[in-house]
């Protein structure tokens, strides 16, 4: 089955979601700022991905209206 648009852009928020979750486990942060800007980015990635996944949702249902 194809992907549709909402898998593309959830497996590429996941990617950097990951990406910034190794990066501050691996002690990457140089100082604190540069970790709360990373913690940030992640936020926003699961704030995107909730946003997607209500639109992915919402599509669904009015495609089986």
């Amino acid at each position: 089955m194809a992907k549709t648009v909402f898998g593309v852009l959830v497996d590429k928020i996941e990617e950097h979601k990951k990406s910034s979750v190794e990066f501050l486990m691996s002690g990457g942060p140089k100082d604190f700022s540069q970790y709360k800007e990373v913690t940030g980015l992640i936020r926003g990635l699961e704030v995107s991905m909730s946003i997607i996944n209500d639109l992915s949702q919402n599509q669904l249902e009015e495609d089986n209206d």
